[in-house]
Order: C-alpha cells, then structure tokens, then sequence
C-alpha cells in the first residue's frame, strides 16, 4: 500500500509540474521532467510500475525507444518504468535514455529516504511552511539538462531550451560559465533567439562532470534585462572506463600447511566511472590459475573485497611436495556488477607459499671415514646432509655439533653456507704415538626450530672413524730455549752445556747426531753424539752478537730416519762481565785564547764498556809536571767528569797534557792518554790557531832534553 502511494505522489506531482508550467511553455523535444525523486522500497517488486516518464519529441514519437542503465529495469512503451524482478538493491541513482527520430534525451531518478526526499521536494516546489504546491511564476525558466557521456557527432547537438515567459522585442539570451566563455571554452551555446542549448563534442565525465552556466536575456543594446539564472548541465556517466589495477605487483605469501581459508592478500581495482552506479560496482574473479596442480583451485577470491584465500586443505600446501612454490593467479575486476556487460581489467597476482621447518636435515650415511696425517691441522672430512625444506633458509641450513669423542678440542665443525655440509677440521695437531684413532658424534640441527609435531630423529646423528697416519717427526730439544750463564774471557775448550734431544717416533728406534745451526760469532762448537757444547774462541760480552748480555746460537738434532727429519733447539748464553776494558777518555782535543780571563779549558768525560762495578766513579790525574813553575791542574767534578785548569795563561803553541783515568773495578784498570791543548790568539771575537801548529811542546820531550844536558 505504502509503494502504490509512493507511486501515485511521485506521478501526481510530475502532472502538477507539467500543468503548472503549459500555459508559459511550448513544445520542448525531450523528457517533460528530467529528474525524479523515490523513497527506497523494501523492494522493487516484479513487473510493478515505479513511476511513469513522459517523452515527447513534438513531432508524435516516432520510433521511440528506452534505456535504463540498470539492467533490472525496462521502460514500457507508455513510459512506465517497472522491474523485470524482485529488486532489493537498484543503487542510489537511474538513469532512462529515451531516443526517437527526431530527438533524444535522459532522465534521472533519484532514489532516497523518506527524510530526503521531503527536502528534495521542498527544494523542487519550494514550499516553505505548507503541503500546498503553488505555482512560481517566472521570467526565465533554465531546467537542468543531463547529457549522456561520449555522445557520437553529428555536432552541435541540442540538448535542451531555455523559456522566457514574458516576451519582449528584440531580447536576447546570452549563456556564460564555464565550458562557454571560460576553459574549457566553447563546449555549449545558445540560440540567442530561441534559446535552444546546444553541445558542440562529445562530453567526458571523468574530466567534468557538472557544469554550472548562467543565462541572461539582454536588450538590443547589450543591457540585461532578466536574469542571471542558473543553468545546471550534468553528465550522465556512462560506462566507458575498464577497472584498473594501480598498486601492482602484488605479491602475497602464505605459510605452507597454513588452515583452509588463510587469507593470503587483498587485490584493489579502480574504475574511473561514477561510483554511485553500476558503472563503477566492481566484482573479482580468478581467471586462471599457474601451475594447476596439485589442484586447479587451489585459491578463491572474494568478488566483493578482492581478498584471495586458501580453499585446499593444509595437507595439499606442502611446499615440498609442489611442482613450484610460485603460483600466478590472472585475477579479473568487472564493472557493471560483474554482468557480461561490464567491462574487465586484470592484473597477475603472485603468491609465494613460504617454507616453514618441517622436515629435519639428515645425514646422507650414518658413518664417516676421515685419515689425517700427525701434526697436521685442516679440514680432514665434509659431512653431507640432506634436507627438503627450502635452501637459503633457516629451514634448511644446518648447525653441526659435536657431542662426544673431542675431550681435547683438537676438532672442529664448521657450516658451509652454500653447500650446507659440514666442514670436519683438525685445530689441535694429532699425535699418533699417543692415539692412532679417534671417533667422533655428530648431530645436525637447523637454525630454525622444527615444527612442534615434528622431531629430529636418529638420522640426525652420524659417527666420524677418524684414522691418525704415523710420520716422521723430528727431535725435540728439552728443554727449547735452553738457558746457561757463563762469564765472559772463559778459556777456549771451555764447556757450556750438553744439550738433550728426544725422538717422539718412539716406535721407530732411531738414533740422533747433533750439529751447529746458526752461531754468529764463531764461538761454539758441538758434539755431534752426545751433544756436549764447548767453546772455540773467547766469549766477549761486549761483541755486537751479543744483545742485552745474552748471545744466542741454533743447533740442530737429526734423527736417523729416511728421510731424516730434524729439529732445532735455541740456546740463549747469559755472559756475565769481568773487568777487561780500560776507561775511555773524551774529548781528546781543547782549544784556549793566550789572552783567557777564564782559564777552565775543558770538562772532560770517561766511559767504559764494562758493566757496574767494574766502571765509574773514575779517577783523573795528572802525570807529574817538572820545571819551575806547575802549568795546569785538573779538579774532579762527579763520578764520571773533571776538569782541565790552567793556572797561567800560555803562550800560543800546541801542548800535550799527560793525564790517566783508572776504573773501579778489581783489579781497577787505568788508562794513559794525553789531551791535545792548542793555546791560539784571539783577536776581534776570532780564533787563530794557525801558528801553533809549527810549536809542538811536550812536557815530556823537555825533561828528556834537560835531563840529556845535565848528564853531559
């Protein structure tokens, strides 16, 4: 009852507005009224009218015809439009296309709630306050005007009329807004004189989709005389625009065994069409499936949200068990709500069915052979294993432990990362006189844990027999370095100490020669059967072959073996000293004006290259002067220095000073020498020595000579 009165409203009040406006209104070719409000139904029911349309092309219809852009939906030929079934859902909006020989337009019909629909209708009839529907008595009358989308030429095409009721000689209409006389310009124009609205191309929704013109009526002159009124075109979509996939690739991934209906991704299409209609309600389907086993449908997609999930059970998502853990699904997005009208977009969806850890590695044999020669270190065996799940993972690359046979750690296991074989090193040399044989337990894991219904079984375990090969090693010195203190000047023959070598080829039986290595200087010598060491030369602690008291030689141990293998033993000589250099004394040479005030000539220094006590302090004299008058004296300045005084200035000459320095050792050592003096004169901050070289006055020649005269 409700429907039938929606019904009757909805025709009663378009024969309201068709009678209100004859009187003012010719013959306009098109649909009477060109927009319809409804309230939503419960449902549209089957072969019931909704409303009926009126379409007159003032020329009598020939070879009218109807469109509706929902399919569910047909316009009889008296303009009702009914149902071809029971609808529950029509959208929000239709669309009637009405076509004849002479002329050809649209109508729309809004669907709304009863709450909307008063307020369109106030807004149509502009009531304010009443239920009356008064007659509004205006000088132009701009109704809106729908266009339909891709309209085919010829161009320009009318596509409606703009009415003045009040007729005045020589008016004009004149048409403004945008898509006339601003960009895009020039699309629609108006019969100045009749006031038929015309279209000059074909329009594009999804560019504009409304436009909103002014039209005047002017004088002769120019002058507006009526108006501005708003003249509303909108575009009635059409549908021409396929969905699109925007956000591609989509890749999805999907754990193996995951439960039937895991959802795996989402797959988003855009149309480009108004989305209040059909045009733009997309529906998703699978289109095909790569590779099609173990089933062809190993996936299904939701055709409302585009969420693809699982529909094979967990045991058919075994990844190791596939052709390929790469599926390509070609997925399709229809508009038009899926119907075989609707135009299709597609896309390639990709999913991935992750690996997860449920199968365990296994070694491919249960026992290993290695053999590795003694006093070798490297790798000696490599375990293969073998393992489904996927390479590269954590699922599938392995960890090697050790778990009995390597109390010493003299073995080692490392991963290979692109073979995932177990690397088997020796990092402590083997000895094979103390073990010919070693067996090792070997487990295998994966990084990653294993599934919880899923364990490692006694594949994962494997036995290493590892064989030690007997080789020839040389002797060994007990100990290296052997260490010996002896003093320095010992005699020649001297013995500094036996040394002792052992073959650890104790099996083997064989006998050891020594001989001299590396003895840099000359020093030492060996005895090749028993080892005993002796010297050759004097021991010298202060030889440049010997460093920080220590002289240090090489000697060899070869066994008998064939062929013979040899060791070397270090021996370090610790020399102690003995008072054997005399001191040293520095600087030789001293250089004095005749004319000196201050008459310190020179500070002199000692060294020795003995060692502590048997060095400083020193002790400085000078040999005894003769003659009348005593020349110079020296002063002991500390342990190490003294100092040279004249006691008058000297003429200029050279003068040979006899001095000795003696040690402290015991015995102490003393060291005669004589300091070189050259007396020069010294004028205007210069030095001239050049004269003195010519005088050579030596204490010691005067005495000679006065003592040769008085033996006379």
């Amino acid at each position: 009852m409700q429907h039938k009165t929606q019904l009757t409203l909805s025709f009663l009040l378009s024969q309201v507005l068709l009678l209100a406006c004859a009187e003012d209104l010719e013959c306009i070719p098109g649909f009477q009224q060109k927009v319809f409000y409804i309230e939503q139904p419960f449902e549209f029911t089957e072969d019931q009218p909704v409303l009926n349309l009126v379409f007159d092309d003032c020329k009598g219809n020939n070879k009218l015809n109807f469109e509706v852009s929902n399919p569910d939906f047909k316009v009889e030929r008296d303009g009702s439009l009914v149902a071809l079934k029971n609808v529950s859902e029509a959208g929000r909006a239709l669309f009637v296309h009405a076509r004849s020989e002479h002329a050809e337009d649209m109508a729309e019909i809004l669907i709304v709630g009863a709450n909307e629909k008063r307020g369109a209708l106030k807004e149509i009839f502009k009531i304010e306050g009443n239920l009356g529907i008064p007659r509004q008595k205006r000088a132009i009358l701009a109704t809106p005007i729908l266009i339909p989308e891709n309209q085919r030429p010829p161009f320009p095409r009318s596509v409606g009329k703009v009415i003045r009721s009040e007729g005045t000689e020589g008016a004009k209409f004149r048409l403004s807004g945008k898509g006339v006389d601003q960009d895009p310009k020039g699309i629609f124009r108006i019969n100045e004189i009749s006031g038929d609205v015309s279209v000059t191309r074909a329009l594009d929704r999804e560019a504009i989709a409304n436009y909103e013109l002014e039209v005047e009526v002017t004088d002769l002159s120019g002058k507006v005389i009526d108006g501005p009124v708003r003249l509303d075109i909108s575009v009635i979509d059409q549908n021409d625009n396929k969905p699109m996939f925007k956000e591609g690739p989509y890749v999805g991934h999907v754990m193996e065994g995951s439960p039937t209906g895991t959802t795996v991704m989402r797959m988003t299409a855009f149309d480009a069409d108004d989305s209040s209609t059909d045009n733009a309600l997309l529906r998703y389907n699978i289109i095909k499936q790569t590779p099609i086993k173990p089933s062809p449908n190993m996936f299904y997609i939701d055709p409302e949200k585009g969420d693809i999930v699982t529909v094979v059970s967990p045991s058919m998502l075994d990844r190791e068990t596939m052709e390929t853990p790469k599926y390509e699904l070609v997925i399709g997005a229809k508009d038009m709500g899926g119907f075989d009208v609707g135009l299709t977009g597609t896309a390639t969806a990709t999913i991935l069915i992750d690996d997860k850890n449920d199968h365990p590695p296994e070694f491919t044999k249960k026992e290993f052979q290695a053999t590795v020669k003694e006093g070798v270190t490297g790798v000696i065996v490599n375990l293969t294993v073998g393992d489904r799940d996927d390479p590269a993972t954590g699922a599938w690359r392995a960890v090697y432990t050790i778990i009995n046979g390597n109390p010493g750690q003299s073995f080692e296991i490392h991963t290979n990362p692109e073979t995932n074989e177990g690397m088997l090193s020796v990092v402590k040399p083997l000895d094979y006189e103390i073990s010919a044989f070693h067996t090792l337990l070997i487990k295998v894991e994966n990084e990653d844990p294993l599934v919880p219904d899923i364990a490692y079984g006694p594949s994962s375990t494997a036995t290493v027999q590892i064989t030690v090969k007997d080789v020839n090693e040389g002797p060994v010195f007990h100990p290296n370095p052997m260490t010996v203190t002896k003093q320095e000047n010992i005699p020649i023959g001297s013995v500094v100490l036996t040394v002792n070598a052992t073959d650890p080829d104790t099996l083997q039986h064989q006998t050891i020669r020594y001989s001299v290595y590396k003895d840099p200087a000359g020093w030492l010598e060996i005895n090749p059967t028993n080892g005993t060491i002796g010297t050759t030369a004097i021991l010298d602690r202060e030889s440049p072959y010997v460093q920080d008291n220590i002289y240090t030689a090489l000697f060899l141990a070869i066994d008998s073996g064939n062929p013979p293998a040899t060791g070397t033993g270090t021996l370090h000589i610790t020399l102690e000293d003995v008072n054997d250099n005399v001191p040293s004394l520095y600087p030789t040479l001293a250089k004095v004006c005749d004319d000196a005030k201050d008459l310190r000539v020179v500070v002199l220094g000692a060294s020795d290259k003995d060692l502590h006590p048997n060095t400083d302090p020193f002790k400085f004299e000078l040999s005894k002067q003769s003659g009348p008058e005593k020349m110079w004296k020296i002063t002991k300045i500390n342990n190490t220095h003294a100092q040279v005084v004249l006691l008058q200035n000297l003429k200029k000459a050279n003068y040979n000073i006899p001095i000795s320095v003696t040690d402290s050792g015991k015995p102490p050592l003393t060291n005669n020498t004589e300091l070189k003096l050259q007396v020069c004169s010294c004028k205007k901050s210069r030095m001239d020595c050049s004269a003195t070289d010519a005088l050579h006055i030596s204490m010691t020649l005067i005495l000679l000579s006065l003592f040769s005269l008085f033996c006379l």
